[in-house]
């Protein structure tokens, strides 16, 4: 009578400590876990090959490929054996066209780059090339891409995570697993080692930026009008709050994007780089589009007041003693914290997006649609993203900006909510609306 093979769980593969000698842990049907004297585990397929022979193969190391993992392994080695498919003759196999096309994974992964690049923005794939450069070839790149195993491709992740950049390191792994998948796809290799990447780097918590009760809004703009600070960082913190634009869309604005007299900002995806500034070329976030900024009366008198301090330069916000670069990034928030505020806890720059935003969805009359539109927020559906156009909702969101402005203005002495400010105007706005929709 044959013998059963109790299933393996996995607290016993956690627990299963190294001895003097190797030794296997069996889970039934040829797969097992090798502890190493060293402490290293593997695992390990025993199977019967088409021709009738014995076969050994590895799935990779214990814990980054997990039980349930190395079971689905195995059952993909079985269908392969079960049309006739030898699973070793079929890395071989791969492995020696990759020889002879010297299909290292740095040639892999330009290739790939190059592919993607249509894709993407001029600066996104130079990040990402750069990133490579810098973080993978030097690791893996001269390797046989056939070679590689998931051990292998942890290593510059491992590195990154190390120095404290897991943003980077997230990106990647992205990177890492985009490029083996199309490798795969190509026939380059039998199986993809960086799908089991997955989990591997923990996204860091999402910090989100503080931002004042609305109720500190009197007090917010006092504290501004009486800054002693540079005038031009007064007007930009204030037209900041007006605008409740991204901090690199404010920040890189040139001159050109603006017409006063229409009362438009046309802010585009990409614009032309500043030479020793990086990042220069940031637009709106949505890529491929051009976000268009309607400005409400008062945000065009503090632009006419910026234009009399910089309108000689191309920059709108020039920096004080270098006026051909932008003004530091730090500016905003420093000058709130000359306010008295701290912006860990209290405020910063980007907060003032939440205000708006929270204080537009509280006073019922708008669509939220034209809010996330005139927010610049990303479409999530693709196919309606490329639908919208620039000036989707141009008048309904005209009609909010004005209204920002205003509500703004209206509390300049004493605190006023956003439903009784709605309450006091939301006849004549609900009228302009149902006129704004009819030219729709």
């Amino acid at each position: 009578m044959s013998r059963t093979t109790a299933p393996l769980s996995d607290s016993a593969c956690r627990s299963a400590r190294p001895t003097d000698h190797a030794y296997k842990l069996f889970d039934g049907d040829g797969l097992y876990l090798l502890v190493q004297p060293n402490g290293r585990k593997g695992w390990r397929l025993r199977y019967v090959k088409p021709d009738g022979r014995e076969g050994l193969t590895s799935f990779g190391s214990y814990p980054v490929v997990g039980l349930a993992d190395a079971r689905n392994k195995r059952l993909e080695v079985k269908r392969m054996l079960a049309k006739g498919i030898d699973p070793i003759e079929t890395k071989h196999q791969a492995k020696t066209q990759a020889a002879i096309k010297g299909r290292t994974f740095e040639s892999a992964a330009l290739d790939w780059h190059k592919a993607m690049s249509a894709k993407w923005a001029p600066g996104h794939a130079k990040t990402v090339l750069s990133r490579l450069k810098t973080h993978v070839f030097p690791l893996i790149g001269a390797r046989s891409i056939v070679d590689l195993d998931t051990h292998d491709l942890m290593q510059p992740l491992e590195a990154i995570q190390k120095r404290g950049t897991i943003d980077v390191a997230l990106r990647v792994q992205n990177y890492l697993q985009s490029i083996m998948r199309e490798a795969k796809r190509a026939r380059q290799i039998a199986a993809n080692p960086a799908s089991d990447l997955e989990g591997l780097i923990k996204a860091p918590r999402v910090i989100h930026r503080p931002a004042l009760p609305l109720s500190r809004l009197p007090e917010l703009q006092e504290r501004i009008d009486t800054y002693r600070g540079r005038a031009l960082t007064r007007l930009t913190v204030m037209l900041s709050l007006h605008v409740f634009v991204r901090s690199s869309e404010l920040r890189f604005a040139r001159w050109s994007e603006f017409d006063l007299k229409r009362g438009t900002w046309e802010i585009p995806d990409t614009r032309p780089a500043l030479d020793g500034v990086p990042f220069s070329t940031r637009g709106t976030k949505m890529a491929g589009d051009i976000h268009l900024v309607p400005l409400s009366p008062q945000a065009v008198t503090l632009l006419e007041q910026i234009h009399a301090l910089t309108g000689k330069f191309d920059l709108v916000f020039a920096g004080d003693a270098k006026p051909w670069k932008p003004m530091s990034e730090n500016t905003v928030n420093s000058a709130l914290r000359k306010m008295g505020y701290d912006t860990k806890t209290e405020i910063c720059g980007h907060g003032f997006r939440s205000m708006a935003f929270s204080a537009l969805i509280e006073s019922g009359l708008w669509s939220e649609t034209a809010i996330e539109r005139q927010m610049s927020h990303k479409e999530r559906n693709n196919v309606r993203a490329a639908y919208i156009h620039k000036a989707e909702f141009i008048e309904e969101r005209r009609l909010i900006m004005n209204r920002w402005s205003r509500y703004l203005e209206a509390n300049r002495q004493e605190h006023v909510t956003p439903h009784e400010f709605a309450n006091q105007t939301g006849t004549n706005v609900t009228r302009l609306k149902a006129k704004s929709r009819l030219r729709e």
